[in-house]
């Protein structure tokens, strides 16, 4: 039998999204030096040229990073997932659809410095019992050479954005997030979870809060640190029910490092 030519169901269409994501982490990682650059192999997605790193536990945790997304979307619900460098956390937010996925970049001290993110708001929504479903309109289905297509241009912008960004402090750690819906309900069962909430300043305001109110603890301001002072767009990848934007923004945090002469 041939190997299918198009993606006409929602699971396929996160399948695809997941085994982007994680070539794309991997080249972040590499571009931003994350970790030593001889750490890195270089390998082939989507008919470019990548890297992708050697390290047994890097992969495994980059795996299942995103395996904890595709879980996520799969199940229409959307959370905040917290994954570091040197840590795994999944944080339980409101019930609703997941928006956004981001890789955020902090400086040694814990700072937001970039955040890559990956627009899923146009994405279609579709009940779990749905996500192996044929779209009823045929327009949806989604070529995956044009997919490939998407992926392979994205890819390259990604390739190419530490001349863009500039260099970072040595010693920076990542992290993985799942956005939340400002409409999002509070999830019933926090039991069987192994979640936290992610850091106050990165968290999406919900339910008619301003940008820049104070948490619960003092210790910081919700979405202070959302959309940084400059964003970069990477790419705008369409085909089909698949629409996904990626940009990469700029926080306070490397603003102010860059501006004071005595850092760095």
């Amino acid at each position: 039998m041939a190997p299918p030519t198009t993606l006409d169901t929602y699971q396929g269409i996160v399948g695809a999204f997941a085994d982007f994501l994680i070539a794309a982490i991997h080249t972040i990682l590499y571009e931003r030096g994350i970790y030593p650059r001889e750490s890195f192999l270089s390998a082939r997605k989507y008919n470019f040229p990548v890297r992708q790193n050697r390290h047994p536990k890097v992969c495994k945790w980059v795996v299942d990073a995103v395996s904890a997304v595709e879980t996520e979307l799969l199940k229409v619900v959307y959370c905040s997932l917290f994954l570091s460098k040197f840590n795994y956390s999944i944080s339980l937010a409101p019930l609703g659809s997941v928006s956004r996925v981001a890789v955020v970049v902090y400086s040694p001290d814990c700072q937001p410095l970039e955040r890559f993110v990956f627009d899923l708001s146009s994405f279609p929504a579709v009940p779990p019992s749905e996500a192996i479903t044929t779209f009823e309109d045929p327009t949806s289905a989604v070529s995956l050479a044009d997919l490939v297509e998407q992926f392979r241009a994205a890819m390259q912008k990604l390739a190419f954005c530490g001349s863009a960004l500039g260099p970072l402090p040595t010693n920076c750690s990542f992290t993985v997030c799942i956005e939340l819906k400002p409409d999002g309900e509070a999830p019933i069962d926090q039991s069987s979870t192994p979640w936290i909430p992610s850091q106050p300043s990165l968290q999406p305001n919900v339910k008619g809060e301003n940008q820049g109110t104070s948490d619960a603890t003092g210790s910081g301001t919700i979405g202070k640190d959302l959309g940084g002072v400059k964003t970069t767009p990477v790419r705008t990848l369409e085909a089909g029910a698949f629409l996904l934007e990626v940009w990469v923004e700029e926080g306070k945090a490397k603003a102010n490092s860059s501006s004071d002469p005595t850092s760095g």
